[in-house]
């Protein structure tokens, strides 16, 4: 997993990464106020006067957030500091109407834990562990709208006072692989906690890309900071192209500058924003008007109790109680919604069958993870359909397991039932696959009397040719001949 490396003109160059994710906290109110944080409101529409900086007025700890953070902290096996304390970030812009940012530079509330990824999902022992430095709550600044009037810049205070975690990687990390293995491996269990719902595409969950190269060995090199990029793919092509930038830097004899930059996707390459060289001096110090925060055992306890079955969890005991192979247990957990959809099916069709879930379960996730995903597809619906339902999948289901209909008939039906009104448990009982040996055994024949040429191949060596004639014989059956039976009397009547 480490055997990643750039080939400069001189040499090989390995590639140092650190992330600094800001999730933005699930809470109905903001970390200060009692304003509403949904996303897509109206323009200051959801501004207090506590994030408007009204004189006067007070911040107040929304103890949501700060049990989201603790939440989020024991999912990655961190170290929870029952004593923290906010400090004043102070900065002058046009989307901070205080005037500083609240947030936790000396004191975080969440200290060191890890997360472990794995780069190649049918290799379980692929792993690798990536430190967490920290997590510290802060509130989010405001937005500019540039495109609102030609000459002036609008400001959207929405966000002012949002409540952020911001989880601090270590630099743990050597490749673009490794990189959005552990963006995608955050964003999971953010979701399985419900701390963040990890829409990167609305802002909710932004990554700050820390890219620097070395020679293999040698002491880290001078880093630079790609701010807010969105998506996983992204961030592996801001460590790709931002890696290849600096290699160049270097070997024409120039020097990599501490900078901040931004990711042009259109180009597919950073660009400077801002040099780090004279850095911003924030003045930290503590907020004047917050307590610090003490946290109880009980707090912390009951943090711990609220936590869900968590992604390695669930993906080990589904390959060592339901049997399942390391790959689909690896893809029925990446997602909430897939395992939910999994779990309500695999009980539904067990309950059905009369059969146990582990007995069902591999059927079960063929299902949702090859064979639907096309139907749904062709189909032109989305998974949220509404006649996509658990009692639809499992009739279908429950219907091949038990010999009633073929996995292809099984397909066929499904789309016909998303896409027009028929009556499924009617549909299922009139496409019935036959057992009768007799009417497969002419279908047989008349299928190999058609192609005596292609049966003359089959004999000669060309053993391939056995698909072409189980395919011919289902559609001649007009696929109502039991597949097993069907391939039993093709093997028998050619010898």
């Amino acid at each position: 997993m480490s055997d990643y490396r750039i080939h400069g003109a001189t040499g090989e160059w390995e590639v140092v990464i650190g992330l600094e994710v800001h999730a933005q906290v699930t809470s109905n109110a903001k970390l200060f106020s009692g304003a509403a944080t949904a996303f897509g409101a109206e323009p200051n529409a959801q501004v207090s006067l506590v994030d408007a900086a009204m004189p006067g007025m007070l911040p107040v700890p929304n103890m949501e957030c700060i049990r989201q953070a603790v939440r989020t902290g024991l999912a990655i096996n961190a170290q929870i500091n029952k004593w923290s304390r906010f400090d004043r970030k102070n900065y002058f812009y046009a989307d901070l109407p205080q005037g500083y940012q609240i947030s936790q530079l000396y004191h975080p509330i969440v200290g060191e834990g890890e997360i472990e990824i794995q780069l190649d999902d049918k290799d379980p022992e692929s792993t690798k562990t990536i430190g967490i430095e920290r997590i510290h709550v802060e509130q989010d600044a405001g937005k500019l709208m540039h495109d609102q009037h030609p000459t002036m810049s609008y400001v959207d205070l929405n966000r002012s006072g949002v409540a952020l975690m911001e989880i601090v990687s270590r630099p743990d990390m050597r490749s673009p692989a490794e990189a959005g293995a552990y963006l995608s491996k955050l964003r999971t269990i953010l979701r399985y906690v419900g701390s963040c719902d990890g829409n990167m595409d609305q802002g909710s969950m932004r990554a700050d890309v820390n890219v620097s190269v070395r020679r293999p060995g040698e002491p880290f090199g001078t880093r630079t900071e790609t701010k807010n990029v969105n998506s996983v793919r992204f961030v592996m092509a801001v460590v790709e192209q931002e890696a290849k930038r600096q290699v160049a830097v270097i070997e024409d004899g120039g020097t990599v500058v501490q900078e901040t930059r931004l990711y042009d996707p259109d180009r597919n390459e950073t660009r400077s924003m801002r040099s780090k060289e004279d850095a911003h001096d924030y003045r930290y110090f503590p907020d004047p008007d917050l307590l610090p925060l003490e946290l109880t055992d009980d707090f912390v306890a009951e943090c711990k109790a609220s936590l869900p079955e968590l992604p390695d969890a669930k993906r080990h005991r589904y390959e060592t109680a339901l049997g399942l192979s390391a790959y689909d247990a690896g893809q029925l957990t990446l997602e909430v919604e897939t395992y939910q959809q999994f779990e309500e099916m695999l009980e539904s069709v067990a309950r059905e069958s009369g059969a146990p879930e582990r007995d069902v379960a591999k059927r079960v996730a063929n299902w949702i993870l090859s064979e639907r995903p096309g139907v749904l597809r062709a189909a032109g619906v989305a998974v949220t359909d509404p006649r996509n339902t658990v009692a639809a999948n499992t009739a279908l289901i429950v219907a091949v397991s038990k010999g009633v209909i073929s996995g292809g008939k099984a397909k066929e039906i499904f789309q016909q039932y998303l896409t027009s009104d028929i009556d499924l448990a009617e549909t299922i009982a009139s496409n019935q696959q036959t057992t009768d040996t007799g009417a497969i055994e002419a279908a047989v024949d008349a299928i190999l009397a058609a192609n005596a040429d292609k049966v003359e191949q089959y004999k000669g060596g060309k053993e391939a040719l056995f698909g072409f004639f189980v395919g011919q014989t289902m559609k001649a059956m007009q696929g109502k001949g039991n597949p097993q039976l069907v391939n039993q009397v093709l093997k028998d009547k050619l010898g």
